[in-house]
């Protein structure tokens, strides 16, 4: 059962987790995040078709041991979901994954953001970042070992997540960028109890 009466949550649990929602949203915003929200996880939408887009539209598709066909399944995610209550839906604008130069590197404060979790207490925090994992020029795919596995997240794109419909359950208004001279918004989301 999702939310915030899910089995295995604690009341001292649920008591402290409004306070550090707001530590961690407001660590994003100095991290270089435009905006963050909580958001039960059973707002998180999952969708097969997602991972498509990945395969049939991104060139880094099999290239990365964070994006398919090696991230988690969307049946995975949906399961593992179900183990969570409550999220932090991070807000971006333009993020070195996507080649903005000067721009934020999402996995990186996505990454800040579940550590600080984690020392608060919060040990299940999981994050999931967007776009390919800027960590290496080139993914040790091959190998099959991840080089930076303390850091490296999959997207919430690359686990099925239906980004579009997740921000909208969060209250974001995101439309599709239909032109290189909009600017583009993306998300990264915080897994916390």
């Amino acid at each position: 059962m999702r939310g915030s009466r899910r089995k295995g949550v604690s009341e001292h649990l649920r008591a402290k987790l409004g306070p550090l929602l707001e530590a961690l949203r407001e660590l994003a915003l100095k991290l270089g995040a435009e905006d963050a929200r909580p958001l039960p996880a059973s707002a998180v939408v999952v969708r097969d078709w997602v991972r498509w887009k990945c395969r049939f539209g991104c060139g880094e598709y099999g290239r990365r041991l964070t994006c398919p066909p090696y991230s988690p399944t969307p049946e995975e995610t949906r399961r593992v979901l179900g183990e969570y209550g409550s999220c932090l839906l991070v807000k971006f604008g333009p993020c070195v994954e996507a080649g903005y130069e000067g721009g934020v590197n999402v996995h990186e404060v996505m990454f800040q953001l579940e550590r600080a979790a984690f020392l608060t207490g919060a040990y299940s925090a999981f994050a999931l970042a967007c776009g390919p994992c800027p960590y290496c020029g080139e993914c040790n795919v091959g190998e099959g070992v991840c080089r930076h596995p303390e850091r490296a997240r999959p997207s919430m794109e690359a686990c099925g997540i239906d980004v579009y419909a997740t921000a909208r359950n969060a209250g974001y208004e995101l439309k599709v960028v239909t032109s290189y001279k909009e600017k583009p918004t993306f998300f990264g989301l915080l897994l916390l109890a």
